[in-house]
């Protein structure tokens, strides 16, 4: 195993994955590869409105882009104070896609990821990046559950 990738969303569940994707990567001395995707900005075209007449929304887009190199940074640090090989990614599009999509482009070996425990209709709506990736996965994947509310 010499690539890891984990997937990381800086809710209560990053911090299992991460603890988990940090001992594999020590164990097998692989690179580890942390992504976080954020969401694309909503469209208006549907509505026959322009990005143009919404500024704040590419306003917002652009601070949680920043926020979140912040922070992936700012964990990646962490994690290479304790002489693991580390590279980050950050990510516009659907979580899933985007995921399944960095794990083949950096040839991943494995992958991390958390699970919020959704209820059957939540996941259903909303989707679950966990199961989608897990039902499509070329790799080894592995589910870390959420930890307690914060």
């Amino acid at each position: 195993m010499k690539k890891i990738l984990a997937a990381i969303d800086f809710s209560n569940a990053t911090s299992g994955v991460i603890s988990a994707a940090t001992e594999l990567a020590k164990a097998f001395g692989a690179e580890l590869h942390l992504i976080h995707v954020i969401e694309p900005e909503p469209t208006y075209t549907a509505y026959g409105l322009s990005p143009g007449e919404f500024p704040e929304i590419h306003t917002f887009h652009q601070q949680a882009r920043s926020r979140s190199q912040k922070n992936l940074d700012a964990t990646a640090a962490e994690i290479a104070a304790n002489g693991i090989a580390i590279i980050t990614h950050l990510a516009d599009g659907s979580p899933l896609l985007e995921l399944a999509a960095k794990a083949k482009e950096i040839g991943a070996d494995f992958v991390v990821l958390g699970s919020h425990g959704h209820n059957i209709v939540a996941s259903l709506i909303l989707g679950s990046v966990a199961e989608g990736m897990v039902r499509k996965a070329l790799v080894p994947t592995l589910v870390i559950p959420a930890g307690d509310k914060a």
